[in-house]
């Protein structure tokens, strides 16, 4: 098991992954073109932007992305910087708690799509990926063992009356011209089995039974895959997902749904040269930071209003420079703007930006110029070295708007329970119990930030 933490440590480059550069090249070109893998350009960049490998040393370093590489037997762990500690060798025990902390955020991510449905772990053995597939394989068995999705699909079937419409062209070059006159070519509406979105769980269900090595997720992928028997199999991808709803009566699908298209979305990748033992799932954390820190004042705070990545505002007169700050948050009091930067905060009283960088701070400026507004909130996260969060605040005075005060602050968040960290990994647990003191801690602190004595309101 290799374990690489991003832009943090470097690992000898073993033979047996030799022609993994190749992999990881064939997951990106292969990745889907309207997903976060395409924000910022990378749409247009043709070679892996997953790993480093930096041949002149013959060493592999991570980016930005975390997740779990399989690679010819091998195992690669890719983890968040925030865990890092460079004198600390990590456990498979501490390294799976790392991933329960990812699984946690991603429960309130809304963009990636993770589904709400929160389970019990399962396995402690389990790594990031196989308690993904267990949560899915657990919870759609169980729906389909109790409910079967039917829905009605156009279909077209030569019949001995009619029914719908009669094709008439089909009808007299199929038909009429060959002697089949009796046959008549008919499209209707059908109530069936066979349809679009169980095609779809089928194929991401053969997809994760070749990738699993736990029995438990092979037993319930076995049985989801009886229970589709009559299914055709077809190749899903994730905008199909994208395109499905469902009426309310069919409303539990809906975490299925989210589901197959977290997986096809997220670089999964089974069929490399045939192989289906290769495969990586991976998520590009600045987008999973952004997510969540959204998501979770969105749901747990209701008092304040929240709207991610407001786009109608640009920083010059012809439009050409488009301003995206990451939240839109209003209170009873006032609107500010917040950004999240997924960056680590080095604290020193000496420093007089405290911590906060130049780029940063005139992005922050901008965005209070042209959203008139005089408060703007960076968000950062805590790490596992800092013994408590840090906070900071700037006072800037516009001297184009007669003085106007504009005040900057940046605070790290408490989105790390490092208590976890250092107790065992419990079975048969849900992550909304296992974070629930980090859930009271983060909401207390975005509350007094957030929701504080209105000192600088408008």
């Amino acid at each position: 098991m290799i374990n690489l933490f991003e832009y943090q440590n470097k690992v000898d480059i073993q033979a047996s992954l030799d022609g993994l550069e190749g992999f990881l090249d064939e997951i990106w070109n292969s990745r889907e073109k309207n997903s976060f893998y395409s924000v910022n350009g990378n749409d247009k960049i043709e070679s892996q932007r997953f790993l480093q490998f930096i041949h002149k040393s013959n060493e592999l370093k991570s980016n930005k992305y975390v997740g779990v590489i399989h690679y010819q037997g091998a195992k690669i762990n890719l983890l968040p910087k925030i865990f890092f500690d460079s004198e600390k060798e990590y456990q498979t025990n501490e390294v799976n708690q790392i991933h329960n902390h990812i699984l946690w955020w991603l429960s309130y991510c809304r963009k990636i799509k993770f589904p709400n449905y929160q389970a019990s772990l399962g396995s402690a053995k389990s790594d990031f990926f196989e308690v993904l597939i267990y949560l899915f394989s657990k919870y759609t068995r169980e729906l389909l063992n109790s409910s079967i999705y039917q829905q009605y699909e156009e279909v077209n079937r030569e019949l001995s009356f009619i029914k719908g419409r009669l094709n008439i062209n089909e009808y007299i070059s199929e038909n009429l011209s060959k002697g089949k006159w009796h046959k008549l070519n008919c499209t209707y509406d059908a109530f069936v089995f066979d349809n679009e979105f169980n095609r779809i769980i089928k194929y991401v269900t053969t997809l994760l039974f070749n990738a699993t090595s736990n029995q438990d997720n092979k037993k319930n992928l076995r049985e989801i895959l009886f229970i589709l028997d009559e299914v055709s199999d077809e190749r899903a991808t994730a905008e199909q997902c994208s395109r499905i709803s469902f009426n309310p009566m069919f409303g539990e699908f809906e975490t299925v749904r989210d589901y197959c298209q977290l997986f096809l979305t997220n670089c999964v990748s089974f069929d490399y040269k045939n192989d289906l033992k290769l495969f990586a799932f991976l998520l590009p954390m600045e987008y999973v930071f952004e997510d969540f820190i959204f998501g979770f004042i969105d749901k747990e705070l209701e008092n304040v209003t929240a709207k991610a990545q407001r786009s109608d505002t640009y920083l010059d007169e012809d439009k050409a420079f488009n301003l995206k700050p990451d939240l839109w948050l209003k209170t009873d009091h006032k609107s500010l703007i917040a950004d999240t930067k997924y960056k680590i905060v080095y604290s020193d009283e000496k420093d007089p930006k405290k911590g906060i960088s130049q780029n940063d701070l005139y992005q922050m400026l901008a965005y209070a110029v042209r959203f008139e507004v005089n408060e703007i909130i960076l968000f950062y996260p805590n790490t596992i070295k800092q013994g408590q969060e840090e906070g900071t605040e700037l006072t800037i005075k516009d001297a184009l708007a007669n003085g106007k005060e504009i005040f900057v602050k940046a605070f790290q968040l408490p989105i790390i329970n490092r208590e976890l960290l250092e107790s065992d990994l419990e079975t048969k647990t849900d992550l909304s119990e296992l974070f629930e003191s980090t859930k009271s801690e983060l909401k207390n602190k975005l509350e007094k930030i957030l929701v504080p004595t209105t000192k600088h309101s408008d």
